[in-house]
């Protein structure tokens, strides 16, 4: 079966899963049934015995990545909250708005490039940690990690 015939059969099929065993809105299950396709179309398997449970678990790690994402932003968020909330004296005031303003640079990073950077630098993970984790290529976290580091650099010279 073709993954076009096999996004006819299943595509309301997978989206119902979502909205209903993850207790998504319909626009995140729209989102994760987006990118299991999209993975399924990246990476076409060979053969699969049971088409439902193969969606069901690309779905399922694709949620779960998503809300260590999420995890990720919020502590970064909470970090970044609780060293504005520190009172250092006038001394570090100097370097407290220096870490503030890194910090809502590396916020503001698109997407791929902040969540390699944290989980590289914040969570301490190696760039083959990423990759697995991300499901993307070492030589791609590498190119992340750089290109974060050269826009966080170009945006603290502005």
């Amino acid at each position: 079966m073709s993954v076009d015939q096999w996004y006819q059969r299943d595509a309301d099929w997978l989206q119902r899963l979502l909205r209903r065993n993850f207790r998504l809105q319909p626009a995140e299950a729209d989102d994760i049934a987006q990118d299991t396709w999209l993975r399924l179309l990246r990476n076409p398997p060979r053969r699969v015995n049971h088409p439902r449970a193969f969606l069901s678990h690309i779905a399922a790690n694709l949620f779960r990545d998503r809300k260590r994402r999420e995890q990720v932003r919020a502590d970064h968020r909470h970090v970044t909250v609780a060293n504005d909330m520190e009172w250092a004296g006038p001394a570090a005031l100097g370097e407290q708005e220096a870490e503030y303003e890194l910090a809502r640079i590396i916020v503001d990073l698109p997407d791929t490039y902040r969540d390699v950077f944290v989980l590289s630098r914040f969570r301490r993970m190696t760039n083959m940690d990423i990759a697995a984790h991300l499901g993307i290529s070492v030589k791609t976290v590498e190119w992340r990690i750089g290109k974060a580091i050269d826009l966080c650099m170009r945006r603290l010279k502005d």
